[in-house]
Parts: C-alpha cells; structure tokens; sequence
C-alpha cells in the first residue's frame, strides 16, 4: 500500500526529475495554449492542492500517535480546486468527504472582511509571506483533533462545512445530502420568482424566516463518490431533478461526480458511472479528467455556466484516483495489485500541476518542491498548535447547538400570529376560508381543524408551502389539504413525484434555502424508506454546524392504527421508535380537533423560530371520528380552535392535557394518540363502577411531558400506561423508565401492542389495544 511516507518521497522524486522548460510563460498569459487558466492561477491553485495534501500528511501523522481523530483524506481528488475555482463563493456547496483542495479555494475566495475573527480567508502570516489557505488549513486540522474551536462542527466531527464560505456540512452517509441539494435548488428557484413578483409588484417577495444571503442567481453545487451513485438516495436526486426538468420546474443544481474508480474496496465497474450519468434524463453531462487542473478547471467552468444561464441541472464527471487508501486504517493491498496501485500514483493530481507549471516555465523543480515543504511546516506547526485546543468537556457543550428550545420566543411568535389575525387583515383571513369561517366555528373533526390550521399558517407564514404524494389537485388521501391548491397558488401547494426520499429531500433543501417547508408523508410505514433522511441529515444540521445552519420542517405523517374499512400494516403502521431516538427531533400526535390547531400551530413557530424538525403525526383512525361514547353523540367534534384571541391557540411542545372522569381519582391512565379516545371511553366505564380516573394524553412523544407524567401519576399512585404502539421499543417503554428515574415508588402496569405487524381484516383486533384491555387493566391496578 502507499504510505505517507511513500507519497511524499514519490513527489519529491518525480519533480526533481523534471527538466525545466527552455522558454518561461508569462503569468498573466493562459498556462496552456487554447486554455483560459491563467498561470498566476495555476500557482495559487497549486498551492491550494498542496495544502490539501499536507493535511492529509499531518492528519496521518497525528493519528499515529492517537491525536488525530478523522484520516479520509484527499489525496488524488485535489482537482476539485478547479472546481471550486469555476464557482462564486457565493454558491452554496454541499461537499464530498475528499474536498480538502475546494474547501481551501473557497476560503480564499471570500474576503477577510467578510468573515469572523476566525476566518479561514484571514491573513495568517507563517515563515514570512501571506498565506491565502493558512486558515483554511487551521480549520481542517482543528476538526482532525476534535478541537472545541474548529468553526464548524465544534469538535463534533470533521467535516467541511462552515456558514459565512456558503458550505453546508454533510453527513458521512453514502449520497444522503444530495436530495437536499435538489430541494435547495428548486427553493433557490421558487424565491428567486417570489422575488421577482414582489418587486413588480412594490413589495418584498418571497422573504424567509432563515433567508440565507444566496444571489438570484446563484447555483447549488453537490459533489459525491462514483459508488455513490449506486445508492437509492442518489438515484431520488437524480431522478427528482430529472423529473422536475421534464416538468418545467428549473433546479439550479450542479452535480460533480469525482469517479476514482473505487467505493472503499469495490471497484466501479468499467464504464459503469459515466453510462449511468450519461442516462439520466433532463440532467446535462459534462465531463473531465480531475487529474489534469487545466482539464478540471474547463470542464467546471462550462458546467457552471450552463447551470447558471439556464437553471437547470447538470453533472459534471471527474475521473480522479484516490491515493493512501480509503482511510488511515485501510490497507489497500488486501484488494488491489501493485500495478493498479502505481497506475493511480503516475496519474497523482498534485504531480500533475507541478508539471504542467515547470512545463510552462512558470516555476523551476526546485522552487516548487521549496513551496511544497513551506507549506507542509506551516501545517505541521499547526498542527502541533491544535493539539493542545480544548475539547468538548461536558454533555451540555456536546449538545449545545442540537436543537435549542425557546419556549417563550415561540409562545410569542403565536402570540404576535393571533394578533395578526385579529387585526386589520382580519377580513382578509376570514375570506381565505371562502365564507366558511361559521362551520369553523361550530364541531370540527381531527382532519378539519387540520385543514384550517394548515390555512391559517399559509396566512401567517408568507414563506410556507405544503407538498407532497396527492396534497395538491386531490388534497390527500383523507382530505386533509383540501382546498389549500385553491387558496393559496400552485407555488405553495404541490404535488410531487412519488418517492419519500425527494419529498423529505425537498423539504431539508427548501427550509435551509429560507422556506417554511410542510412535506407530507402519505403513511407512516413509507417513512421507513426515508428515515435518514430525518435521521441523517435534517436532525445533525444545527449539531454539526453550531447552529449556523437550519433545515426548519414540519413533516406530517398519517400514522397509526384502528383505521375501519383500510386494514393491514402498510396503511396502518404503529411503529414510532424510529422517530422517538433522533436527537432533537419534535414528535407531536395530536387526538382531538381542539388539540391539533394549536400543536401544528406551535410545530410552525418553533420550525421559523429555532430551526426545529418536527413529525407532526395525525391517528388516521381519528381523521373523521365525531363520536366519543354513542353513536351521534358528537363528543369528539370540538370547535375550531385559530389563533385570533381564541382559547388554547399555543400548545407548548412538551406539555401534557389531562381529563378527569369520574369524582374519585383512583387510577391514572397514560395515553397518547387513538388510545385517548380508548381510554376515556374506558373511564367512563370505570366511572359508572365508582372508580375515578385521570387520562393524561402526552400530546407530545418527544420530547415526552416528563414533568407532567411525574406529577400526574403521583397524584393516585396507581398507573396505567396505554400504549398503542408495540410493546418492545414502544412509546410505554419511554413513559415507564421516566417513572423509574424519577423514584416513582407507586402501581404501574402497561398496556400496549402485541410485538406484531398490523394484519388485514378484523384480525388486526387481536394485536392491538382495545377498550376492554384498558378497562381490565385498571381493575388489575386496584385489586392490588
């Protein structure tokens, strides 16, 4: 395998070996005949190439003694400075772990002026001379060692990313950003025409919460590995903006495929990316050899400007190598012969320039190899700097930037919402409704009061769009988003195509692009094939950017069991633990009318407030239910509950609602979502038996009411725990241990789902909760 060592003797050599040209260009003049780079430029970007490549030399070298933390290094992808170089500093990337020579580029295209105290573009001052990529190369190693002051993730982990270069981090997870990266383009583009209609029309336009300082016409660029695109994420992104073309939607995106032939030890095979890139419909395909800077640097710049000009996307194909392995654990003989190996080292990037510059007379061997060490000391003195860096001491500083609550901000935000809506533009809310605003105020069910929720956010939140599979021309599956194309504009309401990984894709890209993004999952079993798309990526932004960056989303989900006439587990999933363990992220089911309005309304103003994610899950068995104890009683109709002065138009996120039934309160019953309804249906049994009963619905599974759960259950000392998700890895679970972790020392017994899919038909009645198992578990508690 190739070694550090090996790498650096090999340059050495090579160069030395090189005889200098008879005839020096000028500078100013393009460094190859027919070329537009010039050679000055060739310079600085050599030297951005080599700063790439002592810091995969130090990053090696500080792993070896157990300070260096992260060793996927760069080397043979230091094309991507040409790349970087054909951009404006103010087109947001999303990057390949292999971008050390773009990161470095960027930061030295952005003025110092423009950045922190910190900036990477600053002029650090080393062995005499102004380095243009010193801070960038400071930034790089403060992530290798996990120090506390790296400006991007902190210490969190080693990525490149940092808000004021427009560089947003991404995730180790094969193609995950690339979804997002269409979502930002069509958003760019969305905005960009908002913008435009607000201008025309004396106004502001489409103006965003979290409105990134992004040009009119600036593009998203998207780099990735050649076995990427084998992923199913990147197969979505693709295709996603294949489709949006097709469709005449534009999407500004430029994806940059560097193809070093190798997805860790798997080969591509022959022929196999450039075939498949070349396929895809209403993408153009440029491509280039990442190893020739002057090859790269055309190839990116006729890339760019097409995307540009035209607004659509393309790709832009690199053929790269990739040198010391994988990682800095990987030994590379175990799958590749020696031969391959040296194959890739005569094609090494960082060699290749440093021809190209001593062919063109624009610097002798020597000189170069003399750049080539300067800049290796100055990175291996900061090295030795960050070394002694703090890092992250406390589970408080790790979790910091997670996912901040302000409750009273978002209290206020509705607050301010309800004053809106109450004021002069009153009328003009009330006619959104079409006259309908007196059956609002009568009984709604789950699904109306949904509805109308969703319109007045649209009126508060001049930024919001609600998408997804059938919300727009159909209004959804259970007519949740009826009407809403028809108010609000075909810009805001949408369909999309038929893919949970575009739709999330499209949210993460919209909401950091300024939007209020409103995706809708059709059912809860389809967010499996999406799920990191939450995990991954919407719920680590804010965690690996220091909260730089957002995604805000609410994400509703038609969820959960009990639907009558529909059965079997694809349309009723009662699996949440996916949901419930993602750091930061806001799970809200709301059971009642009353209830929703305000949930989905603090869902809103905590996404445009602090960034938040949020899964807004609605029981689809209680979508239309309007009965509680006897049929046409309408005990589960409530009246719309909007934010103009109403009563209960915030729920704070994390807080309980409690229903006493009965005089006594003997029993406490812990519940959430259609198990709500269950149990006081089963109180009121319990009732007329002369046994009192408090049922808590959580409203919230994360984060869970804790406070509220502690209080309610102390209050009899006996609770029960109904859960209608399954019993292992079910919501009960999280509501029993709160309880042992408090020192609850009262009855506790559970309820909850067998361990079973939903099956099809009345047979689904043997595996989930029913009333009669709520009401005899409380009898069990008393008998005790």
């Amino acid at each position: 395998m190739t070694t550090p060592q090996d790498l650096d003797d090999r340059f050495r050599e090579s160069l030395a070996a090189l005889a200098g040209a008879a005839q020096r260009r000028d500078p100013e003049q393009p460094v190859r005949d027919g070329a537009t780079l010039t050679g000055t430029r060739a310079l600085e970007l050599f030297d951005a190439q080599v700063t790439s490549r002592q810091l995969d030399l130090a990053a090696r070298w500080l792993g070896s003694f157990g300070e260096g933390y992260h060793t996927i290094g760069s080397a043979g992808h230091e094309g991507n400075a040409a790349v970087a170089a054909a951009l404006r500093p103010t087109d947001p990337a999303l990057l390949h772990y292999r971008s050390g020579a773009f990161y470095c580029v960027r930061a030295a295209q952005v003025p110092a002026g423009d950045l922190g105290a910190d900036a990477p573009g600053g002029d650090d001052t080393d062995a005499g001379r102004p380095d243009p990529y010193a801070g960038a190369a400071r930034d790089v190693l403060r992530g290798v060692v996990a120090s506390a002051e790296e400006p991007g993730a902190g210490g969190r982990h080693k990525v490149f990313g940092r808000a004021d270069l427009a560089i947003v981090p991404t995730t180790s997870t094969v193609a995950s950003h690339l979804p997002r990266a269409v979502g930002m383009g069509l958003a760019l583009e969305r905005l960009r025409r908002l913008d435009g209609v607000g201008r025309r029309l004396g106004g502001r336009g489409g103006t965003g919460v979290n409105r990134p300082p992004w040009p009119a016409d600036a593009l998203v660029v998207c780099s990735f590995g050649d076995a990427s695109i084998n992923h199913a994420s990147a197969t979505a992104a693709l295709n996603t903006a294949g489709w949006c073309d097709h469709t005449g939607l534009r999407v500004p995106v430029l994806f940059v495929c560097e193809d070093n032939g190798l997805g860790l030890s798997v080969r591509s095979p022959e022929g196999w990316v450039e075939a498949m890139l070349r396929s895809r419909p209403g993408i153009r395909y440029f491509g280039a050899d990442g190893c020739d800077l002057v090859g790269a640097y055309e190839g990116a710049t006729e890339a760019a400007a097409w995307v540009r000009r035209h607004r659509r996307p393309a790709v832009l194909h690199l053929s790269t190598v990739r040198l010391m392995g994988h990682a800095g654990t990987d030994v590379e003989s175990a799958y590749r012969g020696a031969a391959e190996i040296t194959a890739d080292l005569d094609r090494d990037p960082v060699l290749a320039t440093a021809r190209l510059l001593v062919d063109a007379g624009l610097a002798a061997p020597a000189e170069l190899i003399s750049r080539y060490d300067e800049i290796g000391w100055e990175i291996r003195k900061v090295a030795e700097e960050v070394i002694a860096e703090p890092k992250l001491a406390s589970a408080a500083e790790v979790v910091a930037p997670l996912a901040p609550r302000r409750p009273l901000r978002v209290a206020r935000a509705v607050a301010d919402a309800a004053a809106r809506a109450s004021g002069p533009g009153a009328a003009a809310r009330a006619a959104a409704f079409d006259g309908n605003l007196p059956e609002l105020a009568g009984g709604l069910t789950l699904a109306q009061s949904i509805n109308a929720a969703l319109a007045d956010g649209m009126l508060d939140h001049p930024e919001m769009a609600v998408f997804g599979e059938d919300v727009a021309v159909k209004g959804g599956v259970y007519g949740v988003t009826r009407g809403l194309r028809e108010r609000f504009g075909v810009s805001r309401v949408f369909d999309t195509l038929l893919d949970e990984t575009s739709v999330l894709g499209l949210g993460l890209g919209a909401g950091m692009a300024g939007m209020l993004p409103v995706p809708e999952i059709q059912y809860l079993a389809y967010l499996h094939n999406a799920e990191d798309q939450l995990r991954g990526e919407a719920a680590t932004m804010q965690f690996f950017s220091r909260g730089a960056f957002r995604n805000p989303m609410v994400v509703r989900v038609a969820g959960l069991a009990y639907q009558e006439g529909l059965g079997g587990h694809f349309h009723n999933d009662n699996s949440v633990a996916v949901l419930r363990d993602v750091p930061g992220l806001v799970v809200a089911v709301p059971a009642r009318a009353d209830d929703a309005a305000p949930m989905l309304r603090s869902c809103l103003a905590g996404a445009a407030v602090d960034g938040s994610v949020c899964v807004f899950l609605e029981p689809i068995g209680l979508y239309h239910t309007r009965d509680l104890y006897v049929d046409g009683d309408g005990e589960w109709l409530d009246p719309y509950q909007g934010p103009g002065g109403w009563v209960g138009a915030h729920v704070p996120i994390g807080r309980a609602r409690v229903y006493g039934v009965g005089s006594a309160e003997d029993v406490t019953i812990i519940t959430f979502g259609n198990g709500v309804r269950l149990s006081l249906r089963a109180a009121a049994r319990l009732a007329a038996e002369g046994v009192g009963t408090r049922v808590v619905d959580l409203r919230w599974l994360a984060p869970l009411p804790v406070p509220d759960i502690i209080r309610e259950a102390s209050a009899t000392g006996r609770v029960l725990v109904v859960d209608e998700t399954r019993r292992s890895g079910g919501v009960g679970e999280g509501v029993i241990a709160a309880l042992v972790d408090a020192g609850y020392v009262g009855a506790a017994r559970r309820v909850a789902a067998v361990d079973s899919f939903v099956p099809l038909g009345p047979a689904a009645r043997q595996v989930l909760v029913s009333e009669e198992a709520i009401t005899q578990g409380a009898r069990t508690l008393l008998a005790r």
